[in-house]
């Protein structure tokens, strides 16, 4: 598979796909000591739900998230949780555990890896 653009993500892994990797991580965030606490138990669902909506509209499928939430504004709803260079890089060590479980193909990987790693470097609101 030569490279991949992002709004082809959707068409290669579909839904199916995203389901699988968001899944993934989620399985292992109740559990982790840096994550966990950040994320209501009663409310894991909806934080995946959440997050597969978006990553499906960001990567070329159904604009489901936006009709439902509007604009991603990603800094503004993350902004109330203390996000450290220790939880973005645990974000990052749990989505990768994931990306390795759901197997996708080498071009869909190349794109997803970056993304994630660049969007939790993003989210950073906790430099100390």
């Amino acid at each position: 598979m030569g490279q991949v653009a992002e709004a082809d993500i959707f068409g290669i892994i579909g839904d199916d796909g995203f389901q699988r990797l968001v899944a993934a991580f989620y399985r292992q965030v109740p559990t982790d000591d840096i994550l966990g606490p950040m994320y209501p138990p009663d409310d894991l669902e909806g934080a995946e739900y959440r997050l597969r909506g978006f990553l499906i509209g960001r990567f070329g499928g159904p604009q489901t998230y936006v009709e439902e939430r509007g604009h991603p504004a990603l800094r503004m709803r993350h902004a109330p949780y203390e996000l450290n260079i220790d939880a973005r890089n645990r974000w990052v060590e749990l989505m990768e555990r994931a990306l390795d479980e759901a197997a996708f193909a080498p071009g869909v990987d190349e794109v997803l890896r970056p993304f994630f790693a660049q969007t939790a470097t993003f989210l950073i609101n906790r430099w100390e």
